[in-house]
């Protein structure tokens, strides 16, 4: 026999559909933010193998833009999970 205790879960709150609609958004925004650095990093790729190294360097940093506005997406639904638990 033995004398485990079950963890006790925390009960999820929904919480309002307006902040889950905010959170909906977040991660959209995220990912987007995250396809369109790809997008930009594959295009500088493309630009590097053709010798075109300005256009590279012009798609490098509009991938390094999506990439910041992503990770600034990400701490702001950090902070809406943190204060809704």
């Amino acid at each position: 026999m033995s004398n485990t205790v079950a963890p006790v879960k925390k009960e999820q709150s929904n919480g309002s559909t307006a902040e889950n609609q905010k959170g909906i958004e977040n991660h959209k925004n995220a990912a987007k933010h995250h396809e369109d650095a790809a997008k930009y990093h594959l295009e500088a790729a493309k630009y590097h193998a053709t010798g075109e190294h300005d256009k590279a360097a012009q798609s490098t940093i509009k991938a390094h833009g999506h990439h910041a506005l992503a990770g600034e997406t990400e701490r702001e639904d950090v902070k809406h999970h943190a204060l809704n638990n």
